[in-house]
């Protein structure tokens, strides 16, 4: 009777999956046929049919010209990130080394980094390196640091001091604590801090490219704004959601799989 009743259930569960697809899938479809139906009547300039859009981003992809700009973009978002994670993560174990540090870092960097505007830090990025590739690594950096110091601060904050005691007592070596306790199990935090800062990050490429260089789906942007090319305009941002999504399947999700029990352990 049970085993029957659990075959039920997971027959449900495999219902209930199925039909949210479908319906998720569907809700895609019926807005693309919106579009093309809405495109029909306007002019190519201010609303391309999603036929047109899907052969440039195919150029985006294919053609070396706008591949280049693509590899950039996605070449900047990556060492950002990265850059970002390390500072963010210096900062969080700062005032565990050093007490001293407390109030620097979380009553005065982190509200400095969190309330400092984005288009600021671009502007006088540009002030002080001019247009680079640096440049817009700089922007990206300054601006994701404080999403991974708050993260990582936190998952420090959840660390049971038990377990650092009972560690403490078999070594004074701090490093090894780090290392060997405090890293693991900080670990699930840094890859929910990898995921925001992978996701806020090409937001804020966009922004830094439009200003610091002369490359990448930002530039692409500003280029299609001159000429109205809203074809171009549409193809970069779903570029955008394509590159994001590829990321985010192939890297961060399998990380934040492997390192789920260590979080809920």
């Amino acid at each position: 009777m049970a085993l029957s009743s659990q075959n039920a259930d997971d027959r449900d569960d495999r219902w209930r999956r199925w039909l949210a697809r479908i319906t998720a899938d569907g809700m895609v479809v019926v807005l693309l046929a919106t579009w093309w139906l809405f495109a029909q009547d306007m002019p190519e300039f201010l609303l391309p049919s999603p036929d047109v859009v899907g052969r440039r981003i195919w150029e985006l992809f294919t053609d070396p010209r706008y591949l280049v700009h693509v590899a950039a973009s996605s070449a900047r978002v990556v060492i950002a990130v990265v850059l970002a994670v390390i500072l963010g993560a210096l900062l969080a174990f700062l005032p565990r080394w050093l007490k001293i540090t407390e109030v620097i870092v979380h009553d005065r960097i982190k509200p400095f980094l969190n309330s400092f505007p984005s288009v600021g830090w671009a502007i006088l990025a540009i002030i002080w390196f001019g247009p680079s590739h640096g440049t817009v690594v700089f922007v990206m950096v300054m601006i994701l640091t404080p999403f991974c110091l708050v993260n990582l601060s936190e998952g420090l904050k959840e660390i049971d001091t038990e377990i650092l005691e009972m560690a403490r007592s078999f070594t004074r070596r701090r490093w090894v604590v780090i290392f060997k306790i405090t890293l693991p199990l900080l670990i699930p935090y840094v890859v929910s801090a990898l995921r925001i800062a992978y996701g806020v990050g090409w937001k804020i490429a966009l922004v830094a490219e439009l200003f610091g260089t002369e490359s990448g789906l930002g530039f692409l942007l500003q280029q299609a704004q001159s000429i109205a090319d809203a074809a171009t305009v549409f193809a970069t941002c779903l570029s955008i959601v394509i590159v994001f999504w590829l990321g985010e399947k192939a890297i961060i999700d399998p990380l934040s799989r492997k390192f789920t029990p260590i979080s809920s352990a």
